[in-house]
């Protein structure tokens, strides 16, 4: 659990940030924790001003769980923040303060990107593969969203006032997908290199 990821250590733009031991300490464990948190935080009450793009609750979530990959990048990492993102979600919406922001397809997205994140990016050791893994997860993640949610609309549970399924569906169907691939994308980019430094290389090389 938690063992060195070398393709992400190899191209994270946070590398001055991120520890380099072969072993996580209980630092790595802590701060993963932070991220995870964050997302909660992130995906309940960051306003984004476009409540009227199905799917949109994607972008508050990958960014945070992406920067936790850069300054931690070990396997398992997502699953950790995904654990520590539910169960602050969870505080939240017993607490009452929970906002508008985390209603279940928010969830769902919240607390299944980051084991996604884990699987998508478990065999990528380049910077293309990691923006593809990224991506992967964003859309991934946001299509089980999307059926969730439409399956709470078609079975009549979701709360009253929202919109009907057949006319949230027919713009669920690519706001969901095109958040989801925008969200991994500009994560990605923002935080990783596009390809694996030199040097980086020619450390594993000689292992």
């Amino acid at each position: 659990m938690l063992s060195r990821h070398s393709g992400l250590a190899a191209t994270t733009r946070l590398k001055v940030l991120a520890a380099d031991s072969v072993s996580a300490p209980a630092a790595d464990w802590i701060l993963l924790f932070v991220f995870g948190s964050m997302a909660a935080f992130c995906s309940a009450c960051l306003d984004l001003g476009i409540q009227r793009v199905p799917g949109h609750a994607i972008l508050r979530v990958v960014f945070p769980l992406a920067l936790g990959f850069a300054v931690v990048p070990r396997r398992g990492a997502g699953t950790v923040m995904g654990v520590a993102a539910f169960l602050v979600a969870s505080l939240l919406s017993f607490s009452g303060i929970r906002g508008e922001g985390l209603g279940v397809g928010a969830m769902t997205s919240l607390v299944a990107t980051g084991p996604l994140l884990d699987w998508t990016l478990r065999r990528a050791n380049s910077g293309w593969q990691h923006y593809a893994g990224f991506m992967l997860a964003g859309i991934y993640s946001n299509l089980l969203a999307l059926v969730v949610r439409g399956t709470l609309k078609a079975t009549g549970y979701e709360l009253p006032g929202r919109r009907p399924l057949v006319d949230w569906l027919s713009q669920a169907c690519v706001t969901y997908l095109l958040c989801g691939l925008a969200a991994g994308l500009i994560s990605a980019v923002i935080l990783f290199y596009g390809r694996r430094s030199d040097s980086a290389s020619d450390s594993d090389g000689h292992k």
